[in-house]
């Protein structure tokens, strides 16, 4: 614990109410730790490039709710920071995070062992005639140009929400939501 004057607290929070806490960034998961979980079961987020840290952080929470990881390439996407947990509502520290150095290598590697890679664009399939079941990993594309080239070339297929309104697409974040949460429908135990 140390004091210090106000000032100095102004500078490392705008908000606080006279008590600032520092936390180390948590280190990411391996590849391992990524692909751990029952079989059959498995559900990862991969997002290619998405930059906005808010995006970021409502897709942690999102994975969170969903039980699922998430995968994020090395470079060129948002880093997780104050915005990123702030909009994560907490998730960020409770969700496992892989950083791959090459994204199109790791799904790859995941296809061989197993997982259905599909993508979400615009031109794909619609998303709700998909089998969502069994080890998934949804690829999402970042906020303007969407998933890179050889990343879609990676995935096993690509999907799409219906758009049934003037909007061609939705927020990434959106997306992320509504095929995660159709995924969880998919696996949800006859009843």
């Amino acid at each position: 614990m140390r004091f210090g004057r106000r000032e100095a607290l102004d500078r490392l929070s705008p908000r606080h109410q006279g008590v600032v806490g520092r936390l180390a960034a948590a280190s990411a998961a391996t590849v391992e730790e990524i692909l751990s979980g029952p079989r059959g079961r498995r559900l990862l987020l991969v997002l290619d490039e998405v930059q906005d840290p808010h995006n970021l952080g409502a897709i942690l929470r999102i994975a969170e709710a969903a039980a699922a990881g998430v995968v994020v390439p090395q470079r060129h996407s948002a880093p997780l920071s104050e915005t990123v947990a702030r909009a994560s509502a907490g998730a960020v520290s409770r969700v496992r995070i892989h950083r791959a150095t090459n994204l199109r290598r790791f799904l790859d590697g995941i296809r061989e062992g197993g997982f259905f890679v599909l993508g979400l664009a615009t031109e794909g399939d619609l998303l709700y005639r998909k089998d969502l079941t069994g080890d998934l990993a949804l690829v999402f594309g970042a906020e303007e140009r969407g998933i890179r080239r050889l990343v879609r070339e990676g995935c096993d297929a690509l999907a799409a929400l219906p758009m049934a309104g003037a909007v061609a697409s939705l927020n990434v974040a959106a997306a992320a939501a509504a095929a995660t949460f159709e995924a969880v429908r998919q696996r949800l135990p006859a009843s």
